[in-house]
């Protein structure tokens, strides 16, 4: 079945867009972007380009301004739940489909830029991969970043996924999966939804029981990063890990 645009009720006062009425057409767009680059299109217009792959005829634009209305942001959309979008009107399973691969192209390319050179060097790359991939996540998730003797990556892992003010972290599993990558240093990562990246005393003490167990086996634990939409905060700079100077 094809999938139709539009919107069924109107945007709120503060919404950023006032006016989700049809405007300008395909080829303009295209030529646009092909001619004066991607920087030259606002970020309702990329929307409305990357519903084009669902809807072969039509104006997305309506379509695409509704949903930075209903989402709050052109990223927010992108990194929406796909049960949150196919709630939305107007949406079905071809444009919930481009948009999330959308996003996962996004990461891909954010992880790719980390895979041949030691993270610790490119810490800047981690934080925008890492905010790509968690900040905007509606429930709490925990990541292992594991590497080897020259901080290079072995694996990135989602180690759970929890409720909207907590996740729980198996050390032993910890344990488990560095032994088997044969890691020589973690970074343990995790997101807070509400947006504010101050740890918990939870999560202080889980990272130094996390540190206590891999120090047995000569592994390091070298940083927490806990990624929120408001930034993210480090465990090693902040002074959290036992023995780590502020």
């Amino acid at each position: 079945m094809a999938e139709r645009g539009g919107f069924d009720h109107a945007p709120a006062a503060d919404a950023p867009f006032s006016s989700t009425g049809p405007q300008g057409h395909r080829g303009r767009m295209r030529e646009k972007l092909l001619g004066r680059g991607a920087e030259a299109l606002a970020d309702y217009e990329l929307l409305e380009m990357l519903l084009f792959l669902a809807f072969k005829k039509g104006d997305t634009k309506p379509l695409a301004k509704a949903l930075i209305n209903r989402f709050g942001s052109y990223a927010a959309v992108l990194a929406a739940e796909p049960d949150a979008l196919f709630a939305t009107p107007g949406l079905g399973q071809h444009s919930v489909a481009a948009i999330k691969l959308v996003q996962a192209s996004a990461m891909r390319l954010a992880r790719a830029e980390l895979a041949d050179a030691p993270v610790l060097n490119n810490w800047e790359r981690l934080i925008d991969y890492l905010t790509i991939a968690m900040a905007r996540e509606p429930v709490e998730q925990s990541r292992v970043i594991y590497l080897d003797n020259r901080n290079r990556l072995l694996a990135d892992e989602v180690a759970s996924r929890g409720t909207v003010n907590h996740t729980q972290v198996y050390v032993r599993e910890v344990v488990r999966r560095a032994i088997e990558t044969r890691a020589t240093a973690l970074i343990l990562v995790h997101n807070h939804p509400s947006g504010d990246p101050s740890p918990s005393r939870d999560d202080v003490e889980m990272t130094r029981e996390v540190q206590r167990a891999v120090a047995l086996l000569d592994i390091t634990l070298h940083d927490h990063v806990i990624i929120g939409k408001a930034g993210w905060l480090s465990f090693r700079r902040e002074g959290f890990l036992s023995g780590a100077a502020a």
